[in-house]
Order: structure tokens, then C-alpha cells, then sequence
């Protein structure tokens, strides 16, 4: 394994708080970061994901049928002191930048950023964590169409983010965000106070946190990284965790907690 850069980010925040209602009925009472995938819950994938590549100390933030997260992390890592979880109890009234509000205080160094139904490979996270550090680093990848639920991305000439919002015309689409973003101490300065600034204001409490990215990125600090050719999966929808079952299913006699790479997908659209 290369040596890391400096500022390596020692900590990761899954932001697992939501209910997951567009997978519903599979989610009536079960948060959508606990939906099976070929036998291991997807924030297990997520957990085991990080931990193969140094991740030293995550953070969950959990919402929804929290007692059940706790449960499952209390289980499968009952020797990981360093898995926390936080609660966010405005899970039900507000969307991501909420979640991170709570974990706030948890933004003091280099941390990775990751969406709780982001599935990545083990060899999608290499080239992110051994780079050349920016402030903030945004994961994207590409497709030649974009469709309404995609978080689309305006790059400049150099791969620096202009702007990210599900509402950017075709024209101004360069890309799309995968859900994972590096931030380094400074970078995590900015994200931090522009977080606790936003929601001085009641009206941000339904906002996306990449809603901070882009007004950052207006201001010259995110870059992006580009994932192109590796495999990650986001479950929005059932098809999507249906597409993810046959593709992450193994042979009987190997274990779902020994994924292959060859085993992950990255989900179209």
C-alpha cells in the first residue's frame, strides 16, 4: 500500500438518518441503511468498506428505528470502540444538512463524507484517500444522460466543481456526484462554519448539505475527483437495491463478509 498524504482523514461520517420512505414497503420498519445486499446490510458494506482502507473511526449518524442501528454495530463490531453513533432527531422534518449540524463537532480534522446508501468498492477509495489534497474533494462520475433524482455537477476546464444541484440544466451538466466527499482540516474549517451558519436560518433546515458544497465550490474550494471505471451502487429505489442483490450475490460456498472486488456494481442513473 502507497503511504498516505498528509492530513490523511482518520474519520469518516455516514449519514444514515433517514427512513428511506421511496423504498418502502422495505423500509416500513427498518432504515434503509439496514436492507440486506447479498446477505450484509448495506452499512456494513459501508463499514468494512472503510475499515479495509485505514479508516480509523467512524461516525454514524442514525434517525429512524435508531435502537436497531445501535443493535447491529453493538453485534457485527462489538470490538470497534471507535464506531459511534449519534442521533439526529429531526430526521423526520429535515433532510441531510441537519444530520450534519449534529455532527458538527466531529468536523475538526481531515474526515471523509459519506451518504448512507452509497455502496463503494475497496478499490474506489485508493485513489481518493492517496491523492493530492484540496480543501474539499468531490467524488463524481460520468454517464451521457442525466435524469431528475441524479446530484449533477458543473465542472471548469480544470475538474474544479462550478456548482452541484439536482436542478442544473443539460447544458450545464458535466457530471454527477456519487455521494462521498474528502474534506482536509481546512476544508473541514469551512464545510463546519458554513453549516452552523445556514441553519441559524429555518428555511435551510430542509436543505441538502451539498448545497454548502456548491456555494464553497463559488468560492474556489472543491475539487473534484473523478470514480469513472470503478464500481459503486446508490439505492434509491427498489429496483435499485433489486439490481444490487444479483450483482453483489455470491457462490454458496464463499462469505457475503469477504466481498470480492469483482463483486461491486455501479449503478446506472
Amino acid at each position: 500500500m502507497t503511504e498516505p498524504v498528509d492530513d490523511f482523514p482518520a474519520r469518516a461520517i455516514i449519514l444514515s438518518a433517514g427512513q428511506g420512505r421511496r423504498l418502502l414497503p422495505l423500509t416500513e420498519n427498518t432504515p434503509k441503511c439496514l436492507l440486506p445486499v447479498a446477505g450484509k446490510p448495506v452499512i456494513a458494506w459501508q463499514i468494512d468498506a472503510l475499515l479495509a482502507n485505514g479508516i480509523k473511526e467512524i461516525v454514524i449518524v442514525s434517525g429512524f428505528q435508531i435502537g436497531k442501528v445501535e443493535a447491529l454495530i453493538a453485534k457485527r463490531y462489538h470490538d470497534y470502540s471507535n464506531i459511534r453513533i449519534l442521533f439526529n432527531p429531526f430526521y423526520e422534518v429535515a433532510d441531510n444538512l441537519a444530520s450534519c449540524w449534529i455532527a458538527r463537532d466531529e468536523m475538526r480534522a481531515g474526515f471523509l463524507l459519506l451518504n448512507g446508501d452509497t455502496l463503494l468498492g475497496d478499490h474506489l477509495l485508493p485513489g481518493l484517500l492517496h491523492e493530492q489534497e484540496a480543501p474539499i474533494t468531490l467524488c463524481v462520475d460520468f454517464k451521457t444522460e442525466f435524469d431528475d433524482d441524479d446530484m449533477k455537477v458543473q465542472l471548469d476546464a480544470q475538474g474544479r466543481v462550478k456548482q452541484v444541484s439536482k436542478k442544473l440544466s443539460a447544458g450545464e451538466t458535466d457530471a454527477e456526484s456519487i455521494g462521498l466527499i474528502r474534506f482536509s482540516k481546512e476544508g473541514a474549517r469551512l464545510f463546519r462554519e458554513a453549516v452552523e451558519q445556514a441553519l441559524r436560518e429555518p428555511e435551510k433546515l430542509g436543505s441538502w448539505y451539498l448545497a454548502i458544497i456548491s456555494a464553497l465550490a463559488g468560492q474556489g474550494m472543491v475539487n473534484s475527483h473523478s470514480v469513472a471505471g470503478s464500481r459503486w451502487c446508490e439505492i434509491d429505489f427498489i429496483q435499485d437495491l433489486q439490481k444490487a442483490e444479483s450483482h453483489f450475490a455470491f457462490k454458496e460456498t464463499e462469505s457475503a463478509d469477504q466481498p470480492r472486488p469483482d463483486q461491486w456494481l455501479r449503478m446506472p442513473g
